[in-house]
């Protein structure tokens, strides 16, 4: 609000200055963005917003809008005074500044619709109470053209970037000598008197070395407040008896998993949701997660929820899954990973893993573990290829994906062990 009402009685001016109009537009994203964070943050919001393309707008509205337009206002305004010459082409600028503003309002309102739309779907449950779209590739096709419009959106943005560096690069050219200037200080004819009462404050900020020292202190006593608590007891997270740690050869494929950027399209957390138990499985506890570091919850699903994902299909159908997404799953968005048929798994340093995990994050290894880790990971592997081969498959023992196929499997399955202490809520 502060920044627009500057602009009163100049508002004629954003007619002809580009300048003026990237920063318009880049307090109001921001002011969108500080007041749709919060209202994200809102649980009966959020229970729709999460872990869909809402989200993906929000924070872009934010970073194209808020602060990538007020870089370029910057950058237009600040470089032709260094280079002391006058910016090449306005009508560049202007033509970028409307590039920019309809290629971030094109991203932002496909992912706001998106959003909305499919945590909708998600949610939708027919007159007998089941779900209406209970496969994943049945919600696909209503996402596909808001895809296809963030798309569009995000190369006429891009290409408004491209217009500016070439009208900046033409600024360059045409640059000044650069040359120290000479300039005139008015001094006053009488120094100013000196006020008698200054605030404590006010002193303080005179001293900087002191204000930083105590600025420095109330930061780290807050700071001791958050660990002193978490450091006095062994641990806040209720144990569960059956959960236990990632053999050698899951944990590297766990890293496969990372790596290969899983996480940033799948989540690993099934909220305690009637729409989300029905669809992946019980719903997920916080004892389940001590032996993930760092966790893996993610925060968009352009796939589905993996966290209950372990022993629902067999070896085979992860190998055919990775190898061609639609194969098994028709109208998959997602990529093939064929390269993890062909790279080796290097269980060099798995030794060293586990014992990070043992004396690092208390997860309980014995020497055995640690000692053998790379005979166990070899062992598992030849069981999960000898089944493949057995199906006629080629063997992989020493690839990725086997590595990758064991973390998958392991998923959600000690928890599946233990009886539920607790109903979902709806």
């Amino acid at each position: 609000i502060n920044g627009l009402l500057t602009l009163r009685g100049a508002w004629h001016k954003l007619r002809t200055d580009p300048i003026l109009k990237f920063f318009v537009a880049a307090i109001t994203f921001y002011g969108m963005s500080t007041f749709e964070g919060p209202m994200l943050s809102l649980k009966s919001v959020n229970t729709l917003s999460h872990f869909t393309n809402w989200t993906i707008g929000h924070v872009h509205s934010g970073a194209l809008g808020w602060n990538g337009m007020l870089t370029f206002g910057i950058l237009y305004w600040l470089l032709p005074r260094l280079w002391k010459t006058k910016l090449h082409s306005v009508r560049w600028a202007t033509a970028h500044f409307w590039m920019g503003l309809l290629g971030i309002a094109g991203y932002v309102l496909s992912m706001w619709v998106a959003g909305i739309t499919e945590g909708l779907m998600w949610k939708e449950f027919d007159a007998e109470g089941k779900l209406v779209y209970s496969q994943w590739a049945e919600m696909v096709p209503a996402l596909a053209p808001m895809y296809w419009v963030r798309a569009v959106s995000g190369a006429l943005y891009l290409s408004g970037v491209f217009l500016m560096v070439a009208n900046l690069f033409k600024t360059w050219q045409s640059r000044g000598e650069v040359a120290d200037e000479k300039v005139e200080v008015v001094l006053p004819d009488e120094p100013h008197e000196v006020t008698t009462s200054v605030s404590w404050h006010s002193r303080l900020e005179g001293k900087p070395l002191t204000f930083t020292v105590w600025t420095t202190i109330a930061a780290a006593a807050g700071g001791l407040f958050e660990l002193i608590p978490s450091m006095a007891i062994k641990s806040n997270v209720p144990t569960i008896e059956s959960v236990r740690p990632y053999t050698p050869l899951e944990l590297l494929g766990r890293d496969v998993y990372v790596s290969e950027g899983c996480v940033s399209c799948h989540s690993q957390m099934v909220r305690p949701f009637r729409e989300e138990t029905l669809r992946y499985g019980e719903y997920g506890k916080a004892g389940e997660f001590v032996y993930d570091r760092p966790f893996l919850w993610g925060s968009r699903r352009i796939g589905p929820d993996l966290l209950r994902v372990g022993g629902k299909y067999p070896d085979m159908w992860h190998y055919n899954h990775m190898l061609d997404p639609r194969s098994t799953s028709p109208g998959s968005l997602m990529p093939e990973y064929g390269h993890l048929f062909e790279q080796p798994l290097d269980t060099a340093g798995v030794a060293a893993k586990v014992a990070l995990f043992r004396n690092t994050f208390d997860a309980p290894y014995g020497d055995y573990e640690v000692d053998n880790a790379e005979i166990l990971a070899a062992v598992q592997a030849g069981e999960i290829a000898d089944g493949l081969v057995a199906q006629g498959l080629p063997d992989v023992r020493d690839k990725k994906i086997v590595a990758l196929i064991a973390y998958l499997q392991r998923l959600g399955r000690d928890v599946q062990l233990a009886a539920p202490t607790e109903e979902p809520t709806e």
